[in-house]
């Protein structure tokens, strides 16, 4: 389990197949989250989960999708109450998100997911130009202590082969007013703020 208050998770992965533009799926997660992995029906982890997922999602389910282009990456915290949509791309439940076109690229693909004072942000690297674009940026996010990192895939009758190359989680020392301190005290169960979960 993690006990870092402050922490960032880089994700190096690479996405390929022989499946054509929109044939193929259907995408992995990275985990934060109270439990360990138990098999399920979120890109291959268990619903109603306790903490953090963020989804590299490379298959459109809702057919009537306009307003994004896959693949998408996007956040969600449950507190065990909400069950992702599958069928509409886990966007009731979204946090944030952005488009990451990241299948087939000859170089190298970066992802960061970094927790600093409620602050939960997503940065990608997927260019091949070391350059970190936001894709996240959610303040009042609240995570407890002592959840397992993990991750997961998943392909249905489409496929993808989804290689998880390193994870590697660094400490951030991040000084705090005394104000501060006061506001970022332990939870027990995931929470963001302004957001009504169930």
């Amino acid at each position: 389990p993690c006990y870092l208050r402050d922490w960032e998770m880089q994700v190096h992965f690479k996405i390929h197949g022989q499946g054509k533009k929109n044939l193929n799926g259907d995408g992995f997660a990275i985990w934060y989250t109270k439990d360990r992995m138990q098999p399920g029906p979120v890109f291959g982890s268990k619903d109603n989960f306790l903490g953090l997922g963020v989804f590299v999602d490379t298959y459109p389910n809702e057919e009537k999708q306009q307003e994004r282009v896959f693949p998408y990456i996007s956040a969600m915290v449950n507190n065990g109450s909400l069950t992702y949509d599958h069928d509409r791309d886990g966007r009731p439940t979204e946090l944030g998100g952005c488009t990451a076109m990241v299948r087939n690229l000859n170089h190298d693909t970066f992802l960061v997911i970094r927790y600093v004072k409620r602050r939960l942000t997503v940065l990608i690297d997927i260019e091949g130009k070391h350059e970190w674009r936001e894709c996240i940026d959610v303040p009042g996010v609240r995570l407890p202590r002592g959840y397992y990192f993990g991750t997961s895939s998943v392909t249905g009758d489409l496929s993808d082969n989804h290689d998880i190359i390193s994870l590697k989680l660094y400490q951030l020392t991040v000084e705090r007013t005394p104000e501060e301190e006061k506001r970022d005290r332990e939870v027990y169960l995931p929470v963001v703020d302004n957001l009504k979960l169930p």
